[in-house]
């Protein structure tokens, strides 16, 4: 089992990460009026996956926040923008609201928590999902992971260019 920290202390991730060019594994979260999201509603897209612990944290609104900004940067429309959390709908979209995220889809986890145990982000100790960033090809298979260990820190924003720079040109 992998295990992520929160200031320092270890918690356990249920289920395992995918693999790198893995298809990627099948899941359902509500979309804001609580209407049901699979990968096939985005099918042909490129998808940038980013799981986080709540929207209502300093950590995962900035990051929210800062992948939204990086996605600006790339020309095509080829791909698709998601934050998954375990953050009610309504709690979504007010943070969206808020934040004028008009490029980011959010998707709450809460109910059936398959993406989760799915994606081996799921915490045991306190049911929220771990910080790590994903991007799947257009074809759904896993082309990026990046779980952030401390899950008081943000990602590595440049890694996540890069990568995405080399997947979508």
């Amino acid at each position: 089992m992998n295990k992520v920290f929160l200031r320092g202390n270890p918690l356990t991730l249920e289920g395992e990460l995918p693999k790198i060019n893995q298809r990627a594994p099948y899941f359902v979260a509500l979309d804001e009026s609580f209407s049901p999201k699979s990968l096939e509603d985005f099918k042909g897209k490129i998808k940038i996956i980013s799981s986080v612990p709540s929207l209502d944290t300093p950590v995962c609104s900035n990051e929210t926040k800062k992948i939204s900004e990086l996605m600006k940067k790339f020309s095509s429309k080829d791909y698709i923008f998601i934050t998954i959390s375990m953050d009610l709908p309504f709690a979504q979209k007010r943070w969206c609201g808020l934040h004028e995220a008009d490029n980011v889809i959010t998707l709450s986890d809460f109910k059936e928590k398959s993406f989760g145990k799915n994606y081996g982000v799921l915490i045991k100790e306190n049911g929220l999902l771990a910080r790590c960033v994903f991007i799947i090809d257009k074809n759904n298979n896993i082309k990026y992971i990046q779980l952030v260990k401390e899950i008081t820190n943000e990602p590595d924003y440049l890694d996540i260019e890069k990568n995405l720079t080399e997947i979508i040109y």
